[in-house]
């Protein structure tokens, strides 16, 4: 896949920060890493299991401090009765904020418990197979998103602290979410390919459409069904999504019964899926969407990963034409990694700058040495459009005069050098819908995939539950 420095390539979400004061939560939720989703495509968050606080506020000498038990033992690593309580306190703080009405507490917690097994799972998988995050890269994250809400880091540890929640579990929290990103970038997204007749038949289903291309504003409800079932597992579960559908048909509030009955991993806001296009959607979903309006609830679905029950909330039209201001771009980029570090990567840019500005040519020095597919052609990344870089390409290369040669500039990927050969004002209606096809047929096989690569590593897990400890 190609790592080029696109926004709509890559973003995931931190799900600690729905527990925040609203003023401090990201603009758009988005944090860009190489390999990932669209950015308008909300992806399922990652249960975070939250690490003990490095400090504990002072207690009276004869307080009485509970023990902490154990309550599962994920392969080799304990989980607790802390760990459950505090994603408890999280995700009913995440709830709190979105309206969402906590289902009763004995599903609740088992819901959350498997989660937090889950991504227990996950980060054991990742460490196995040489995932790392560096302490660089945490920061560099959490600066980010301080700056995204346009408050200082000081600013932002103090919303930490008046949620109760310590800057270093935060740190950790933020390193776990990075790693799951990562470890999703090399066994899901780097292999998910679409062809060009994909796109060609998405389109072309759009343009048989009456009024154009449409997206849809979900809520989701998704009864899972395991691998391998038995006939009778398979009829429960349906049983399940019967019992959620004839609740919301009753007059319950879909959100509630998502909350208490959904198996997805947005089950606690609601099952909100946000804005889909159709190629973002599972078949079965757009099959009854056509026919639904705002407000309307579907029969139970099937698919093969169990079933499922949506509820249109909004919809809209996307056939509009597109003008933008684009810029010819090349860059050479040098990655930051588990390999190379970051003052590696920093020394290595320096020296690539102080060859082009003696007189080496920057298209040779990107083939040698830039760590991207645009190295072949040079570092060419031809005409970009606004928004499709992560913001602090974008921002540089929006300083640059024609024929200019950047200052390195650090982003998510490494370390960029950025020359800029033309501008132009183009009408990029075609190709802009066909890149939108491409990036949202891309997303819906990387969500089915992910979840595919999920329940294989639950799977491989030895779990054991601890229940007369609990």
């Amino acid at each position: 896949m190609n790592a080029m420095p696109l926004r709509i390539a890559g973003t995931f979400l931190i799900a600690l920060l729905a527990a925040l004061p609203a003023f401090a939560q990201p603009a758009s939720s988005n944090i860009e890493v190489p390999g990932a989703r669209p950015a308008t495509a909300p992806r399922p968050a990652t249960a975070v299991a939250p690490s003990r606080p490095a400090t504990t506020s002072a207690r009276p000498a004869n307080a009485i401090v509970p023990l902490d038990r154990v309550i599962a033992v994920v392969n080799d690593e304990a989980l607790t009765q802390y760990d459950l309580a505090e994603q408890k306190r999280i995700v009913l703080a995440q709830m709190h904020a979105s309206n969402v009405k906590p289902p009763p507490n004995d599903i609740f917690e088992a819901q959350l418990l498997e989660r937090l097994i889950v991504d227990r799972a996950l980060q054991q998988f990742a460490k196995d197979n040489g995932v790392r995050v560096d302490d660089t890269m945490v920061e560099r994250t959490i600066l980010r998103i301080a700056q995204e809400n346009k408050i200082t880091p000081e600013e932002l540890k103090r919303a930490l602290d008046r949620e109760k929640v310590s800057y270093a579990k935060y740190r950790e929290d933020i390193r776990r979410e990075i790693t799951v990103q990562r470890l999703r970038d090399r066994e899901v997204d780097s292999k998910v390919q679409v062809s060009e007749a994909e796109v060609d038949n998405y389109l072309a289903t759009v343009n048989a459409q009456a009024g154009g291309e449409m997206e849809y504003e979900l809520l989701h409800i998704m009864v899972g069904v395991p691998d391998q079932a038995t006939p009778d597992q398979v009829d429960a579960r349906k049983r399940r999504a019967d019992e959620a559908l004839a609740l919301i048909r009753s007059g319950r509030d879909f959100r509630e019964i998502a909350a208490q009955y959904s198996d997805a991993q947005d089950a606690s806001s609601g099952g909100d899926l946000g804005w889909r296009t159709p190629a973002r959607l599972p078949t079965v979903f757009v099959a009854v969407l056509k026919d639904m309006k705002k407000g309307d609830v579907s029969p139970v679905l099937r698919s093969p990963g169990g079933f499922h029950i949506v509820k249109l909330t909004d919809s809209r039209n996307r056939n509009q034409p597109t003008v933008v201001d684009q810029t010819h771009v090349r860059h050479i980029l040098v990655r930051v990694n588990e390999t190379t570090s970051e003052s590696e990567a920093k020394a290595k840019i320096d020296r690539i700058r102080e060859r082009i500005e003696q007189g080496a040519s920057f298209a040779d020095q990107a083939r040698v040495n830039s760590e991207d597919a645009s190295s072949a052609k040079g570092g060419d990344l031809g005409w970009v459009n606004p928004g499709d870089t992560v913001p602090e390409f974008e921002q540089a290369m929006g300083k640059l005069k024609i024929g200019e040669l950047s200052r390195p500039v650090r982003s998510p990927f490494g370390w960029h050098l950025i020359l800029v050969d033309e501008r132009r004002t183009q009408d990029v209606t075609k190709e802009r819908r066909r890149e939108v096809a491409r990036q949202a047929i891309r997303a819906r096989k990387s969500d089915e995939q992910f979840s595919e690569f999920i329940r294989q590593v639950r799977d491989r897990a030895y779990v054991e539950y601890k229940s007369d400890d609990r």
